[in-house]
């Protein structure tokens, strides 16, 4: 999952380097110390909007563009996210909301994997797993012991 301040901080330097200029101009121009515009690129630090807004026009870049393009990547890494998801046998869209009850509560939903055969179970973290199903023994197997 990518952090919406590693997000920022990538489209921040891929504007920088597109305008081939060091960290040390743009921090100039921005009134931001160097090593702090530094960490707010490698997504270290959360820039206050004040800041972003500083380092786009130094930059000379609309902050509006600078969100779009972070909005942009962020919904293509959700894609690719599903999209492996699918790739590794669940159907996306066959999911089932089950009762909070389920899982000891840690469970949200079921998706039924490719060809119907079992079932995948997605934890509330968004992970995926298997669903193990051990069938009850037949009656006519069943040995009662009295206790002692």
């Amino acid at each position: 999952m990518t952090l919406l301040r590693e997000a920022i901080g990538e489209s921040l330097r891929r504007a920088r380097v597109a305008q081939s200029r060091t960290l040390r101009e743009v921090s100039t121009s921005a009134r931001v110390s160097l090593g702090y515009l530094s960490e707010v690129e490698r997504g270290r630090k959360e820039a206050s909007s004040e800041l972003l807004a500083a380092i786009c026009q130094a930059l000379d870049v609309p902050l509006a563009q600078v969100l779009f393009d972070v909005s942009s990547a962020m919904a293509d890494a959700d894609k690719a996210t599903a999209l492996a998801r699918e790739k590794a046998g669940a159907k996306v869209g066959a999911v089932t909301k089950l009762p909070a009850k389920a899982g000891a509560g840690k469970v949200t939903a079921k998706v039924t994997p490719r060809g119907g055969d079992g079932e995948m179970v997605m934890a509330a973290d968004g992970t995926f797993g298997p669903r193990i199903v051990i069938p009850a023994p037949k009656s006519d197997r069943l040995v009662l012991v009295a206790a002692k």
